[in-house]
């Protein structure tokens, strides 16, 4: 096995039809700037940053313009070469159709996709796991008209859920980002089709074989450039500074969840009965917008207690992210607690009646996350409505606000002082964001 991925393959073949009627009509959209760069140029340093040497370019609209540009990739530290396909065989069908002249592990990306991503972590983890074919998968603001991918529990892909999605279901906000990490030979059994698509054909073909497919979470930033609407956001992210990773990590809003995001209910176990709190997708919004990566920790006892399981709790999380989703906000990441320490429950679960490091006010669950996402806690905040949210964020090294809303701090189980006190998870937001923008002023 490899100890390392060093090859990328960049699918730029499109036909570029979203962009005719801007400016870049002429322009194949691997080549649009961004921050006065082309999207290639970016996607070449990202490579050559993360210990890339060698690169295969398809491509196809407007190809003569990629090959100029590009050259041998030797004045980006690269070796590229660039294959033109001369009829469009799909975003998979020309690299199938090259599999014998790619090695045995490489990267896919897609050409109209800027991203800033740890290239080595996503490929250890892929081979670490010997992974047929890893996908790399974001929650984003729009899952109801997004492919998204079902995960079990060991991040294995079981099944692709193509939009549009049934009104009646919920599923989990996690979408597929265009970058992927693959083993040629699983793409073997696809050769010799006359076009092919990496989401409607090759992932579903090889989760339907029983492939190894997993999922690889990542609140990095990758995001489709391809419409003159994301082109417009991708580039006032890069005048935000939003898309290079900050030295040090990033700055986090870690959120309780019930009585902060939804309405209290004691001992919530089923999808039906959440109801988002007013205001709290604006919030998600708003911290969004002011640069915080967002994450919900939650203590979920009724597991250990035996009134829900892992499962049922999994669909209560696939409520609230589709949910924030229609409202366009979501969450990065969602850990919970399944412990609780007391014993004398009918149905209990005595795997899971333990003293933990993770139930809060342990700060198990946020040393995880920072852990996980690169999170800098001295930069990140807390907003719950208990007094161990609070007596959380003091024991983790975080601001806090308590709001007023659900248990609004009357629970007495400590005497923790937060920084700031706010009616909601919304007015907790704007005081974030206005603190925020006098530290960046």
């Amino acid at each position: 096995m490899a100890e390392r991925i060093e090859h990328l393959a960049i699918v730029a073949g499109g036909g570029g039809s979203r962009m005719a009627a801007t400016a870049f009509a002429d322009v194949p959209k691997a080549l649009i700037p961004i921050g006065g760069k082309p999207v290639l140029q970016h996607q070449l340093e990202l490579a050559a940053r993360s210990g890339v040497t060698d690169v295969t370019l398809f491509a196809g609209h407007l190809a003569d313009q990629i090959t100029a540009f590009v050259g041998d990739g030797s004045r980006f530290g690269l070796a590229v070469r660039t294959l033109v396909e001369t009829a469009p065989q799909g975003n998979a069908g020309a690299l199938v159709a090259a599999l014998d002249q790619l090695p045995a592990e490489f990267f896919v990306l897609y050409g109209d996709v800027i991203a800033e991503v740890d290239l080595r972590r996503f490929g250890a983890f892929h081979l670490d796991r010997a992974a047929d074919f890893t996908a790399l998968a974001h929650p984003n603001d729009h899952p109801f008209d997004s492919d998204l991918l079902d995960v079990d529990q060991h991040d294995r892909v079981t099944a692709i859920r193509p939009c549009p999605h049934p009104e009646d279901e919920y599923f989990a906000n996690l979408v597929n980002a265009a970058l992927y990490a693959v083993r040629r030979d699983a793409l073997r059994p696809f050769a010799g089709a006359a076009r092919l698509d990496f989401t409607r054909d090759i992932l579903p073909g090889l989760v339907r074989s029983e492939a190894r497919v997993l999922a690889y979470r990542s609140s990095e930033y990758i995001k489709d450039m391809g419409t003159p609407a994301r082109l417009e956001r991708v580039e006032r992210d890069w005048r935000a500074g939003r898309i290079r990773q900050p030295e040090g990590g990033r700055a986090a809003v870690f959120l309780d969840r019930d009585g902060t995001l939804n309405v209290e209910r004691s001992y919530l176990s089923r999808p039906e009965q959440l109801a988002l709190l007013p205001g709290a997708a604006e919030a998600l919004r708003a911290l969004r917008e002011s640069g915080f990566l967002l994450v919900v920790v939650t203590n979920q006892s009724v597991i250990a207690r035996g009134e829900a399981t892992e499962a049922d709790i999994a669909r209560v999380h696939r409520k609230l992210e589709w949910e924030l989703g229609k409202a366009g906000a979501f969450v990065d990441a969602i850990y919970l607690c399944p412990h609780h320490p007391d014993s004398g429950f009918a149905g209990e679960r005595p795997d899971l009646k333990i003293a933990c490091d993770c139930r809060k006010p342990a700060p198990g669950l946020i040393e995880r996350a920072c852990r996980d996402l690169a999170i800098d806690p001295a930069r990140s905040w807390m907003i719950g409505d208990h007094t161990r949210d609070i007596e959380t964020a003091r024991r983790a090294g975080l601001r806090s606000i308590l709001v007023r809303t659900g248990f609004a701090g009357r629970d007495g189980g400590f005497d923790a002082h937060p920084d700031h006190v706010a009616d909601d998870v919304l007015a907790a937001a704007r005081w974030i964001a206005r603190e925020a923008a006098a530290v960046a002023a």
